[in-house]
């Protein structure tokens, strides 16, 4: 492990967590004058350094977030060409890749490089004020599904901050506002995050138990049924194969007309498209479901590192929440009503009260309360 660059890979990615862009860190790095990697590896081979040795580009910091190997693994094939006549490499999808775990230390935990690939699949730009919001990339609409963008300007105070629905555009979108202000989030999230510590702290072994048992039998039932429809789509691609085989053969010899043979490999081509798409989403569900308990360890390993959150902090929010639904305001006896539901990493689908009960924002006479 390389102990000069190891710890910048390690801000790099905290930083990421805290709510910082690929920009924002460059900035960072460069105002700490941190070496570059080009500049680092020149010094280390006793060369000149670069005009701009502190000099960090954005796409240097996306390169360093992306790479897999910082887990502790070796990751072949990922770049591809359409022939070999052509010289350009294209980036292959993950999902086509070698990955080999395990082969090295890992610098960063597995899960907190997941946490970073889905943040940065939601990317929150600063305002012109040069401003964040707390809940950027982490707000969805509860009717049509899209974000809620963060809304701010010169002339509003702290108080009056707020997150609209990205389809809302000034009532001329296809959607309502859902407007809240995350001053209200702020008070929300810090009381839930807070009840979930102190409900599993009560007496997390007994939380632990009581999970596993919940889940096992269902989850161990649920996971045979499926591995039964992949061995049998698997073995029907395969038959499908044969089959294919055989009408050409036929088709050849004179014993099945061509048209006939056209649309019989059609038909099996066709079987075979669906079969594989089933495939690919069953062999998905099947790995999401034996990694709960994965899930499970990673949550009870937050609530041991934030023993006490008195108050809230971009890292902590990017590592305890998945997203938030935000749903539409309505009114009741002259109350301003809304409900919003939070969702936890790992344990999104855990039953008991302190996950899933959401919670209801009350408004009389300019003030809220949480209700």
């Amino acid at each position: 492990m390389d102990e000069e660059a190891t710890p910048v890979v390690k801000r790099i990615f905290d930083l990421t967590v805290a709510g910082k862009g690929p920009n924002q860190i460059a900035r960072i790095l460069e105002q700490d004058q941190v070496l570059t990697t080009k500049a680092l590896y020149a010094q280390r081979k006793g060369k000149p350094l670069p005009d701009q040795p502190y000099h960090w580009g954005e796409q240097s910091v996306v390169s360093i977030l992306e790479r897999i190997e910082y887990t502790g693994c070796v990751c072949n094939f990922k770049t591809y060409s359409k022939s070999y006549k052509l010289k350009k490499r294209i980036p292959n999808r993950q999902e086509d890749m070698f990955i080999l775990p395990g082969t090295q230390e890992a610098i960063i935990p597995q899960a907190q490089w997941e946490r970073v690939q889905e943040l940065r699949k939601n990317r929150r730009r600063l305002t012109k004020r040069e401003r964040q919001g707390f809940f950027s990339g982490l707000l969805v609409c509860s009717d049509c599904g899209s974000k809620l963008h963060f809304c701010t300007c010169k002339s509003f105070k702290g108080t009056q901050d707020r997150y609209v629905c990205a389809k809302y555009k000034s009532g001329r979108g296809t959607c309502s506002a859902h407007y809240i202000r995350e001053e209200v989030l702020r008070d929300v999230v810090l009381e839930r995050i807070q009840a979930v510590n102190e409900f599993i702290r009560e007496d997390a072994e007994g939380f632990q138990e009581e999970w596993l048992c919940r889940r096992r039998e269902d989850q161990e039932k649920s996971i045979r049924e499926d591995k039964k429809r992949l061995e049998k789509a698997k073995k029907r691609l395969t038959d499908l194969d044969v089959l294919i085989a055989r009408c050409y053969e036929d088709s050849v010899l004179g014993d099945l007309s061509m048209e006939r043979y056209k649309k019989l490999s059609q038909d099996y081509e066709a079987e075979q498209d669906r079969l594989r798409l089933e495939i690919d989403v069953t062999e998905e569900w099947v790995e999401q479901q034996e990694e709960r308990t994965d899930g499970l360890d990673r949550f009870m390993a937050l609530t041991r590192k934030y023993v006490d959150v008195p108050e809230l902090t971009p890292t902590i929010v990017n590592e305890y929440i998945k997203k938030i639904v935000v749903y539409p305001p309505s009114k009741v006896n002259g109350k301003r009503r809304q409900t919003v539901r939070i969702v936890f990493n790992f344990l999104d689908e855990v039953e008991i009260p302190a996950f899933q009960q959401s919670v209801t924002l009350e408004r009389t006479s300019g003030r809220k309360k949480t209700a």
